[in-house]
């Protein structure tokens, strides 16, 4: 796992924030924003100043970019067209 801050986070991962590399993103039980690389390496990032709602904007912001984000507490999966699987 990897602890950073929200923006150390963004600027870092800014080339790798797209669908070309992410197959999907997802917050784990404990919060923390967890990135599957179309490679199959997995990433986990505990973004230690922000909160939740940021989180999940991040989120949004992915599913937007047309990627696959989980939403775990419901096991509901969506992409970026807005359908479900």
């Amino acid at each position: 796992m990897k602890t950073c801050m929200l923006t150390d986070f963004l600027e870092s991962m800014k080339p790798w924030l797209s669908k070309e590399y992410l197959h999907m993103a997802y917050l784990n039980e404990n919060d923390h924003l967890v990135l599957l690389f179309k490679d199959n390496v997995q990433n986990v990032y505990n973004i230690n100043d922000c909160s939740k709602m940021q989180l999940k904007n991040i989120l949004a912001d992915l599913k937007s970019k047309g990627i696959l984000v989980q939403d775990k507490s419901s096991g509901f999966m969506e992409n970026g067209s807005g359908s479900s699987s």
